[in-house]
């Protein structure tokens, strides 16, 4: 008799379980199409503007703007990122600078990608030989356009792996959003779980679809190394 109640009761509550997965799962799904894919390829964009700027002063002649980037890429580097998102969406609220949490968590997090991929771009250009620089100069080229058109191309082949694992770390970085009311595949999970009391199945499972999109990207990943080695010289 006892068995047989244990035996139900736990066909009962596999069967809760699974339903419960299987009711979160679009949600989440959903929050990381509306908001998390777009908040990190957003950010990113920006992010790497950012980072080529900064990069760029750091290799300037001019010392303020040496300075000031170094400053910045300290700041950023030197300053957890959930502090920067919370200074950006509660603190500037203190002098009357609100935004929108989907603005407040892109500018965060592109402050944050342009910091720290400012020194990739930097040390891919520092890696280009000088002699490619002696090569523009020598056929009239400028300062700018032997940066655009010879400098910069080669760095890219150089930047792709470390910039690939920056823009996968923002992907699972995105999910401090939902500390400031974005509402994406975390936030997602975050509510469901509470409403269900399944925290550790429904964490696990939001665990698992970012696992998922992580091995996507890094499938990209390689795939666009494969092509750029097509262009190097054996």
């Amino acid at each position: 008799m006892f068995l047989n109640s244990f035996v139900a009761g736990a066909i009962s509550f596999n069967h809760l379980n699974w339903s419960i997965l299987k009711t979160a799962f679009w949600p989440m799904v959903k929050g990381a199409i509306a908001y998390t894919i777009p908040l990190t390829l957003l950010s990113f964009v920006i992010g790497m503007a950012i980072a080529l700027l900064i990069a760029l002063c750091r290799l300037s002649s001019v010392k303020i703007l040496r300075a000031v980037a170094r400053v910045y890429v300290s700041i950023i580097r030197g300053t957890p990122l959930l502090v920067q998102l919370f200074v950006i969406f509660y603190g500037l609220g203190n002098i009357n600078l609100k935004f929108d949490p989907f603005v407040a968590a892109t500018i965060a997090f592109s402050l944050n990608v342009g910091g720290y991929a400012s020194e990739i771009v930097r040390g891919s250009i520092q890696s280009v030989p000088k002699g490619q620089w002696e090569a523009g100069f020598t056929i009239g080229m400028t300062y700018g356009q032997a940066l655009r058109r010879i400098i910069i191309p080669q760095a890219a082949r150089v930047s792709v792996p470390p910039l690939s694992n920056t823009f996968i770390s923002l992907v699972k970085d995105t999910s401090l959003a939902s500390l400031v009311l974005v509402a994406d595949l975390f936030r997602k999970a975050q509510e469901i779980a509470a409403t269900s009391y399944e925290f550790l199945l429904i964490y696990m499972e939001a665990g698992l679809l970012y696992w998922v999109l992580c091995m996507a990207l890094s499938g990209l990943q390689n795939n666009v190394e494969k092509r750029l080695d097509r262009y190097i010289a054996k």
